[in-house]
């Protein structure tokens, strides 16, 4: 009973993020020339990114896209990035179990193909909440969670605008050590702010995140 009482709690601060989340959908997210898709083969390193809700390019305009271009040029192994192809849509009920699912099923596929390569989970917005459920962080119907054998191969989780943040929701002790959650001042999904915009602004913590991930491999 204290069990269900627990996750029913969980359940509700959940849904209250989720709905800070849902009215400011969108926000912060203009146009940047998109790159193009990247061939997934047993690089070193594979950047895994879950995108925002509707961010346009092909990791992401915001987050994805010029956080790989900066990991790529700076980080001294080779690397691969992948999208998590997934609605990226808060209209779509099943959004997030769908993105938990694309993930972790990258990730054991590629774990399993690639026995060496190791990975960096990167995810914004919906994307975090995607990222947190494929950890463990929080229950989620549906969702697929990553195999705690795979998670030495997790070298960084990178988590930008992270609407669990509001709730006081942290990774796994697994994954606390290597895990970075960076948050813009005035950002209403992640700190509860009242500047929209801020949401969309992130280009500061790039170079930070790129030397978390270096420092771990």
């Amino acid at each position: 009973m204290t069990n269900r009482k627990v996750i029913r709690i969980v359940a509700r601060q959940t849904a209250r993020a989720l709905s800070v989340l849902l009215l400011t959908a969108g926000i912060g997210t203009a146009m940047s020339p998109g790159l193009t898709a990247w061939a997934q083969n047993c690089a070193t390193l594979d950047v895994v990114v879950a995108r925002g809700t509707m961010e346009p390019g092909y990791l992401g305009a915001v987050i994805g896209d010029p956080l790989y271009a900066e990991m790529s040029a700076q980080l001294p192994v080779d690397t691969t990035a992948h999208r998590v192809e997934y609605p990226a849509d808060l209209l779509v009920p099943s959004s997030m179990s769908d993105g938990t699912r694309a993930m972790t099923g990258h990730l054991i596929d590629q774990a399993a193909a690639c026995p060496d390569q190791q990975f960096v989970l990167v995810g914004y917005s919906q994307g975090a909440v995607v990222t947190h459920a494929v950890l463990g962080s929080i229950p989620m119907p549906g969702a697929w969670v990553l195999p705690p054998e795979l998670s030495s191969r997790v070298v960084a989780v990178l988590l930008f605008g992270d609407p669990l943040r509001l709730i006081g929701a942290t990774v796994p002790p697994m994954y606390a050590d290597r895990t970075a959650n960076y948050c813009t001042a005035g950002d209403p999904i992640c700190a509860g702010g009242i500047f929209p915009a801020a949401h969309g602004r992130y280009d500061w913590a790039f170079s930070a995140a790129t030397g978390q991930v270096g420092a771990r491999l």
